[in-house]
């Protein structure tokens, strides 16, 4: 049997379907069986605050379908399109292996696979944003 094992700690909220579930007071492990699932574990959610970068912005257009708040049709646009511009920066092998994998991913509607692959890409843009204010 395969799918999505979330291993939740104690009082950790995740959301599935739109549906946000609390964890008891033990460490727990969920197996989601149903594929394509929307999850978005609330403690990797980036708030709307914190859209500040390029990377970010995509990140939570991705985030956006999986909490049910955009159409995936509309943000499968918005997704590619950033995803396009990023890879105008992005040039070096492992970043074009992420995008190409997150594109992939957005094609096939995998919005969880996509965001995870471009959460990936937050440290290397930090250390450009670091790079460029020094």
């Amino acid at each position: 049997m395969s799918g999505l094992v979330l291993k939740l700690g104690p009082g950790e909220r995740v959301l599935v379907n739109g549906a946000v579930i609390e964890n008891g007071s033990r460490r727990n492990r969920l197996s989601i069986l149903t594929p394509n699932a929307n999850i978005l574990r609330l403690r990797d959610a980036i708030h709307p605050e914190e859209v500040n970068t390029p990377v970010r912005r995509v990140c939570y257009i991705a985030q956006l379908v999986l909490s049910g708040d955009a159409e995936p049709t509309e943000a499968r646009h918005q997704l590619l399109r950033g995803i396009e511009q990023l890879s105008q920066v992005l040039t070096d092998p492992d970043s074009r292996t992420q995008l190409d994998s997150a594109t992939d991913s957005i094609l096939q509607d995998r919005f969880y696979q996509a965001l995870k692959t471009l959460r990936g890409l937050l440290p290397r843009e930090q250390r450009l944003l670091d790079v460029v204010q020094t």
